[in-house]
């Protein structure tokens, strides 16, 4: 996505959180946000949720995806800054539906990332306002980790693209081959957060195993 560089505006709630944010306004920002369905409701025309729809349907966990997903055991909220418009977004925020699906240890939130500048100036990619980002946070909001805009798997597909010989448009759908690769991808960033909760000797000391 063309970066687009936003600054984050006076009396919202995360000004004067702190650099980084404290924990308390990135669980207010979290607050904010909808859940998968109430995100595309609010935020997309129908021609961009029949887009959305359309690809949530093609992506499929496999048997083993699966097991790993309901092995998650400690909450995991994870804030997804997007646009309902964004063609990277269409492509990769439903496989995260299906992975809370899988988990209901996971917690998703989507949040638009320019009804909020505020929040999304902190979660910027190289300097720009690149969606999505996912947000990753223990469950008392200490973040765990920022990811995005694309997964290496997408990012090989869109080098091959634009600085080989041809260029794609962008409008044809990703294979079959390309939304298994970008979905393992993101599993491995959401078991690789789930892990750090699990194992954290902190967490385990407030929370239990």
């Amino acid at each position: 996505m063309a970066d687009v560089i936003m600054t984050a505006t006076a009396a919202t709630p995360m000004a004067g959180a702190g650099a980084p944010p404290t924990a308390e306004a990135w669980k207010a920002a979290f607050d904010m946000a909808h859940p998968y369905p109430d995100f595309l409701a609010r935020h997309a025309t129908p021609d961009q949720r029949s887009r959305w729809d359309a690809f949530h349907g093609r992506v499929t966990l496999t048997a083993a995806q699966t097991k790993v997903l309901s092995s998650f055991v400690r909450k995991m909220p994870v804030l997804v800054l997007a646009g309902a418009w964004c063609g990277d977004c269409v492509n990769q925020c439903p496989i995260f539906a299906h992975f809370a699906s899988a988990a209901p240890s996971i917690d998703l939130r989507f949040l638009d990332r320019d009804a909020r500048p505020d929040i999304a100036a902190h979660l910027k990619v190289c300097g720009g306002q690149r969606v999505p980002v996912a947000a990753f946070f223990s469950e008392d909001f200490s973040p765990v980790l920022f990811y995005g805009d694309r997964t290496l798997a997408a990012y090989r597909a869109a080098a091959s693209a634009q600085l080989g010989d041809s260029c794609a448009s962008g409008a044809t759908p990703p294979p079959a081959d390309q939304i298994a690769a970008v979905t393992s991808d993101w599993l491995d960033q959401f078991e690789r957060v789930h892990l750090i909760l699990r194992l954290s000797a902190r967490l385990r000391q407030l929370h239990g195993d």
